[in-house]
Formats: structure tokens, C-alpha cells, sequence
């Protein structure tokens, strides 16, 4: 079996403040020593100067990264510029997308218009240079005309050149092992790496859930809000829920896992606990 993949996921903080946090979360993870840390772009390239000032500090710290690209309002002259840029640092994975437009402003898809075509551009400007992960939906993007369909652009992006996939998050496992047998079925050999949201804070990870298309389970979303402001409560039923989703994701196969931290270390290093994990 191909060794495991492990990472986690950061957004680029919009103050000093928040750059000082994730210094010291940044400084939390990397002691389990994770594959890497990605680094999210935000809608429409929205955080395109953060994501890479960040992309640039954590590498600069001897850290692997891999910051996310997105072709929504960025032109082939802009994408290339930005992967010579990472590849002159000595980036060597990307993780690749198609990406949202800012809310309300009506940009469109750009030159690029699909996750493919992105793939495909990165391959051509720079040959084998990244490792590329693309994103998946076992639970199907929300904006998908039918599960075939998005299993087709899915299939379509792996054969543009993508090395592997990171998903959306999930709390349904049934859901993510049939999305990979359905992926094999059509000749998709690389490893899907399931993401993981710790749930500690409720209105959020409801805001966050119905804007992506991720479900929450009707006995996890009704649970969470029974015990309305009780932090704690809301804390330790989402550990024993994730642990619980990321255990049975692993006995069953799962090649990793990539975790989405919010910028926050705790949850993330208590999961990590308790599964046992070997760094």
C-alpha cells in the first residue's frame, strides 16, 4: 500500500493578529510532522497577495506547502506568472481549482473556464515540475446538473494531469468509499484523500455547509443543536464524531487525511491523538 498522506489547511490571516496565531499553529502542527500545509485563495483570487506572503513564511520556515490556485478572474498571463513565481521559490505542489467568484460581483471564469483546463495549463507551463491535487465532491458539487456529471469533470480533471484529490469535507463515509469506487470504475487510479472539518463551533459549520453542498447528517445537526451555546458540549461530541468518521475512514482504506483547521490547532491535534497516529 502507498505510504499515507497527511496535511492540514490554513486560510491566509487578514490581520497581524491572525498572523501571529498561526505562527504559533503553524509551529503546533508541524511538530506531527504533516506531508504538508496548504493554503487557501480565496474567491476570485480574493486573498492572492495573503495566500502567497503565507505560502512564502511557512516555506521560508523549512515547512512543505502547497498553495491553491484558482483560474476564476485570472488570465493565462497572470496563472503563469504566479506558477514561475512558486516554482523559482522551490514550491513543489499545488493544489488546483477551479474556484468561486467574490459574491455579488459577477466575475466570470476567466480564460480558463474548469479545474481541466487549469490541470492542463500547469502541465504545459511546467511540465512535471508540481505535484497537482485536485479537489473532489463525494457528496457532488453543489452546483453539478447530476452526480454523473460531476463525476465526469472529476474523471476529466484527473486526466488532465492531476497527481490526487482532496475533498470536500463530509460526515457520511458511505458516501466517500462509494465516490472512489465509482472514480476507479472509470479508470481513476490516483489516491482520494478525504478531507475533515472538526466541528467546535455549530453556526458556523451550518453557514459553511449549506453554502458548499456538504451534508450534515440529520442526528449530527439536531445533536449540535440541542446544546445550543455549550461550547464544550458542541466541542466534545464533534471530537468523538470526527475521530470517530476519520477512524473508520483509515480501517477501510482511506489513503490520509487532510484536515481543514480554520487556523486553529486543538482539534486538529486531538484528533490526531486519538487515532494514534505515528509522528
Amino acid at each position: 500500500m502507498t505510504a499515507r498522506t497527511y496535511s492540514f489547511e490554513f486560510f491566509p490571516p487578514k490581520t497581524p493578529e491572525g498572523e501571529v496565531k498561526l505562527r504559533g499553529v503553524r509551529t503546533r502542527l508541524a511538530a506531527l510532522e504533516p506531508d504538508y500545509f496548504s493554503v487557501t485563495f480565496g474567491a476570485g483570487g480574493a486573498t492572492r497577495e495573503g495566500t502567497w506572503s503565507t505560502v512564502q513564511e511557512i516555506h521560508k520556515a523549512g515547512l512543505p506547502v502547497a498553495p491553491h490556485i484558482s483560474c476564476v478572474g485570472s488570465g493565462r498571463a497572470s496563472i503563469g506568472k504566479l506558477l514561475t513565481a512558486y516554482r523559482e521559490a522551490g514550491i513543489r505542489r499545488l493544489v488546483a481549482l477551479r474556484g468561486d467568484a467574490p459574491s455579488g460581483t459577477g466575475v466570470g471564469g476567466g480564460e480558463l473556464a474548469f479545474a481541466s483546463e487549469l490541470v492542463e495549463f500547469v502541465r504545459a507551463q511546467s511540465g512535471d515540475w508540481f505535484h497537482i491535487d485536485v479537489a473532489a465532491y463525494p457528496e457532488y458539487h453543489p452546483q453539478a446538473r447530476s452526480p454523473d456529471e460531476d463525476l465526469e469533470h472529476f474523471v476529466r480533471k484527473v486526466r488532465a494531469g492531476a497527481n490526487s484529490a482532496i475533498t470536500q469535507y463530509f460526515y457520511n463515509a458511505d458516501a466517500y468509499f462509494r465516490f472512489c469506487d465509482e472514480a476507479r470504475a472509470r479508470g481513476c487510479a490516483v489516491p482520494i484523500v478525504p478531507g475533515v472539518m472538526p466541528i467546535t463551533n455549530f453556526a458556523q459549520l451550518t453557514r459553511f455547509s449549506d453554502a458548499c453542498g456538504a451534508e450534515i447528517p440529520r442526528w449530527i445537526r439536531n445533536k449540535l443543536a440541542s446544546y445550543g451555546d455549550d461550547r464544550e458540549s458542541i466541542r466534545a461530541f464533534g471530537l468523538d464524531v470526527v475521530s470517530g468518521l476519520c477512524e473508520r475512514l483509515l480501517a477501510q482504506g482511506a489513503p490520509g487525511l487532510h484536515i481543514f483547521t480554520m487556523n486553529l490547532a486543538d482539534a486538529s491535534l486531538e484528533i490526531w491523538r486519538r487515532l494514534g497516529l505515528p509522528r
